[in-house]
Formats: structure tokens, C-alpha cells, sequence
């Protein structure tokens, strides 16, 4: 492990334990955006994840949401929109929302954790911009 690599496994690990189980995400981004991390980038089905740093860049990689050869799903925004929303309510775990994103034709995703947004793209370059509210978390 580096130092930098470290930091982003506190960071997680803080915003995990912060994190409500409703409308959590923009908690767990604030505590990221706290520890420095300005991006995360997501690629589907690989569930490779980069997170760009003040200091520099971390690649973190899940497990495939598939193996093998795929048709990629057509994007569809309804769908998308649904599996955000089934998340944002508390009745997704993350893996089942990576599942969900990718069944609706997201092929990446931009985490920006400094411009509270977060944008889903499709093979064709399709896109679907979702912003989130800032919000206080409690040092405490």
C-alpha cells in the first residue's frame, strides 16, 4: 500500500460508517470530497473503479457484474432513473445498483464529487447528468 492508497481506504471506510442506508450517496461523497478525492470513475460490467486525487490517481477493481461475451444493454434513461431511485431509497445494495445501471445500458459513470454531480454514460455516448445536494457532515 502507498500513502495515497491508504487515504482512500480511510476515506472509504468513513464514509461507509457515515453513510444512512436512505439517501446516502451524497453523504459518502461529501466525506470523500473532505479526503481529497475530486472524482470517481466507474467502468461496467468490469466494476473497475479509478479515483482521481489531489495527489494522483487510484485504480480499485471489483468483480465483474459479467464474464465472457455480452450483448451491452441499449441505454435507457427510464430504467436508469429507476435504479437510481430504487438505490437512493434504501432498496438496492451497491452491487445490485451496479447491476441494475449496467441492465440499463450505462457502460461508465463520473462520480464529481466537486461539482455534486454524477454522469451516466451508454456505448453510444448517450449521457444522463444527476445532480445532489451538498451536505453537512458532523466532525464530531
Amino acid at each position: 500500500m502507498t500513502l495515497i492508497t491508504d487515504k482512500l481506504i480511510e476515506a472509504q471506510k468513513k464514509a461507509m460508517s457515515l453513510r444512512p442506508k436512505v439517501g446516502g450517496f451524497p453523504i459518502l461523497a461529501e466525506v470523500l470530497r473532505q479526503a481529497g478525492i475530486k472524482m470517481n470513475r466507474w467502468f461496467l460490467p468490469s466494476c473497475q473503479s479509478i479515483y482521481i486525487m489531489e495527489e494522483g490517481s487510484v485504480l480499485q477493481q471489483g468483480n465483474p457484474i459479467v464474464t465472457g461475451t455480452h450483448e451491452i444493454p441499449k441505454f435507457n434513461k427510464n430504467d436508469l432513473i429507476l435504479a437510481l431511485r430504487t438505490d437512493q431509497a434504501g432498496n438496492s445494495t451497491f452491487p445490485e445498483f451496479l447491476v441494475s445501471v449496467w441492465n440499463a445500458g450505462v457502460i461508465s459513470y463520473d462520480a464529481d464529487f466537486i461539482g455534486r454531480k454524477v454522469i451516466y454514460y451508454g456505448v453510444n455516448g448517450e449521457s444522463y447528468l444527476e445532480e445532489y445536494q451538498s451536505v453537512e457532515i458532523d466532525q464530531s
